[in-house]
């Protein structure tokens, strides 16, 4: 594409070489997308859009998350391995950071203090039987950051699934879903602050 005496020459085989014309008009429009996909350019090159959602300290590499131990009055014996993966793997696929054993520039530490079971809803037939049933997992979890100490915490986070019949058939499952809401809130409060 050319511009000659005030027209855009496009040449394609196919059809030829034509002729547009080119007014005053067409230049701010043509300026401001321009300009607009340069901003947009720079600023995905420099960084400042993250897909993940996270917002990482700068200069942060390392990140520790020792087993998260289970003090719930029900134990489990599957959860605290399952949960403390689960966070591992949350950081693990939306972030950079790599994983040390202890002392981690930034470093996750905490225990299970909650595995609740309570009926949510009863059947319509007044029997007494639970229609519905919630699960609700809690965990105290203490955040360090080594690097930007503000951004330390020490905070309670729950989450809950409700569903029907019996526990047992459906237990891994909640326990899954119940994790990943808990290890997807536990990474926002830490790197993306809220």
């Amino acid at each position: 594409m050319k511009i000659q005496n005030s027209k855009f020459k496009i040449q394609n085989p196919s059809f030829g070489t034509r002729y547009l014309p080119l007014t005053t008009n067409h230049l701010p429009l043509f300026n401001i997308h321009l300009l607009t996909t340069t901003y947009l350019l720079i600023n995905l090159l420099s960084g400042c859009y993250s897909f993940t959602g996270g917002s990482i300290t700068p200069g942060m590499k390392t990140v520790s998350v020792p087993l998260f131990e289970n003090n719930a009055p029900i134990v489990v014996p599957i959860l605290s391995q399952a949960f403390t993966e689960t966070l591992k793997d949350r950081i693990r696929t939306q972030s950079p950071l790599s994983f040390v054993r202890s002392e981690g520039q930034a470093s996750f530490q905490g225990r299970i203090t909650g595995y609740d079971i309570r009926p949510v809803s009863l059947q319509g037939n007044n029997t007494g039987i639970a229609g519905q049933t919630r699960l609700t997992i809690t965990v105290q979890v203490k955040y360090n950051n080594t690097l930007k100490p503000d951004e330390n915490f020490d905070q309670s986070f729950s989450r809950f699934r409700d569903f029907t019949g019996s526990l047992n058939a459906k237990e891994q499952q909640l326990i899954k879903d119940i994790n990943q809401q808990l290890a997807e809130d536990i990474y926002n409060r830490a790197f993306a602050n809220w």
